[in-house]
């Protein structure tokens, strides 16, 4: 293998995932388009970010970001020591949409392509990615779709994936402060290495390709659900528990602000409105209760484990 890899497939995948993901949620927003705002990091890449502030969708952001350079964040070699030394090359496509209704979920997806390397060394690489999913008002319906299509995604690459992925969205995804998941899960992935290099892209692909197949039918299905001011206020507090996971855990984030990346996109994942309520405690019995209860903790969907 080269000293440096060939990214120019990589990065045409990557533009070309954004743009077929914008035309399918402007697809579901009908009179609502994504703005672009490219941009170029004075030490090295740039990217197109694109936000979307629509009726159906209150916020949605789809990003592609490249990043380069001689200097390795140090959140990056505090994970992986041996890059220390190393220039670095970073790039991927990351979304967050923030619907306007809330018995549709919020949900996240990130793809991402790293290598580092040195002259005199084989190169260091590896993807990552995965997609999650956070309900207000869940209906387990959706949840096991969205598993379903998660599954989908890993099964062509082997049966280990899925559950090996479905476990670290889990355990990722988790706010440790709270005791609490941020959502239903869905898949998680990086350090990706194994097999052969044109493997490891095509199962990358492949769950960036099932995005929106495990998000369309939610979206159409409950987009003329009826809601109350007091759901969009549950709605606006759970929005919370997103800030709070982004700024304290997020490893994406960090890394951004450590490598020099804009602010301004990496932060596009943050919700319009949120609020914070003092010591909330949801109705026993009620359909924020059975949020609580029934889905902020790990659970085999597939198997009908979790929910009632």
């Amino acid at each position: 293998m080269p000293h440096r890899i060939d990214v120019a497939p990589i990065e045409a995948f990557f533009t070309e995932l954004q743009d077929s993901i914008c035309r399918g949620l402007e697809a579901l927003d009908p009179g609502h388009h994504f703005v672009e705002d490219a941009w170029q990091r004075p030490k090295g890449g740039g990217g197109r970010t694109r936000t979307l502030d629509g009726r159906l969708f209150e916020k949605a952001g789809v990003n592609y970001s490249r990043v380069f350079g001689d200097d390795m964040p140090g959140s990056a070699t505090a994970h992986r020591p041996e890059l220390a030394g190393r220039a670095f090359d970073a790039m991927g496509v990351s979304l967050v949409i923030h619907p306007t209704n809330p018995h549709i979920p919020t949900t996240h997806m990130n793809v991402r392509f790293f290598t580092a390397f040195r002259e005199d060394a084989e190169p260091i690489w590896w993807f990552g990615g995965g997609f999650d999913l956070t309900p207000y008002y869940p209906y387990r319906e959706d949840v096991v779709h969205w598993h379903q299509t998660a599954k989908a995604a890993c099964d062509p690459f082997g049966p280990e994936l899925y559950p090996k992925f479905k476990a670290w969205c889990d355990t990722y995804f988790y706010l440790k402060h709270r005791d609490e998941t941020r959502g239903v899960g869905g898949l998680f992935f990086d350090d990706y290495n194994q097999g052969s290099f044109d493997d490891c892209f095509a199962f990358m692909r492949s769950v960036g390709e099932h995005f929106l197949p495990a998000y369309t039918p939610i979206v159409e299905k409950r987009r003329a659900t009826a809601s109350t001011e007091a759901e969009r206020e549950f709605q606006l507090y759970r929005r919370g528990r997103y800030v709070e996971f982004n700024l304290l855990f997020d490893r994406g984030t960090l890394f951004g602000i450590q490598s020099g990346g804009r602010t301004e996109s990496i932060l596009m994942s943050l919700p319009p409105l949120v609020r914070w309520q003092y010591n909330y405690q949801p109705e026993p019995g009620s359909r924020e209760d059975d949020l609580y209860q029934n889905y902020l903790k790990p659970a085999d969907w597939l198997s009908g484990e979790g929910s009632k």
